[in-house]
């Protein structure tokens, strides 16, 4: 049995601060790859059982069953690139992703829609900006073609101190 003395809590504490903070714990926790492949999985099977728009309005519900701490899953029409879902920010609904580049600059959608294009599914790391931490982070996306429509789901890499 470890004895805390009087003398020893503060660097215990110290060090319980320093793991919560190196392991991602804050006030929304971080979702994680698996997290979002399953997430991914799921919405594929949805869109595939129940059709687009019953999928769609799932999707889109910010308490729904589709948007899981800062995890979400995100539609895009392939030929337009307007955005059909997002719960994370269902604003977006109309507005055109093609129009949108990462914080280096960078186009992600057409990274986005080459990969599915070609592979059908895949992942894309690009940076942007994180709602929860109102940073800018490496993220990665699963994204999978069903029909004419791109889903994807993103994750956020833990920054290294």
């Amino acid at each position: 049995m470890y004895v805390i003395t009087k003398s020893k809590i503060l660097p215990v504490l110290l060090l319980i601060c320093l793991a919560a903070f190196n392991t991602g714990v804050s006030g929304a926790e971080r979702g994680t790859p698996r997290e979002a492949k399953d997430m991914l999985r799921e919405a594929v099977a949805l869109m595939k059982s129940a059709g687009p728009a019953k999928a769609l309005a799932k999707f889109n519900d910010p308490k729904g069953a589709f948007v899981r701490g800062d995890l979400y899953i995100f539609a895009l029409e392939m030929g337009s690139g307007d955005y059909l879902a997002s719960g994370g920010s269902p604003q977006l609904v109309g507005q055109n992703f093609f129009e949108q580049h990462e914080a280096a600059g960078r186009e992600v959608s057409q990274r986005m829609l080459e990969l599915v294009k070609t592979m059908g599914y895949g992942i894309v790391e690009y940076e942007w900006l994180n709602r929860t931490t109102n940073k800018i982070e490496t993220k990665f996306s699963y994204v999978w073609r069903v029909e004419d429509v791109v889903l994807g789901v993103g994750f956020y890499v833990q920054p290294s101190n």
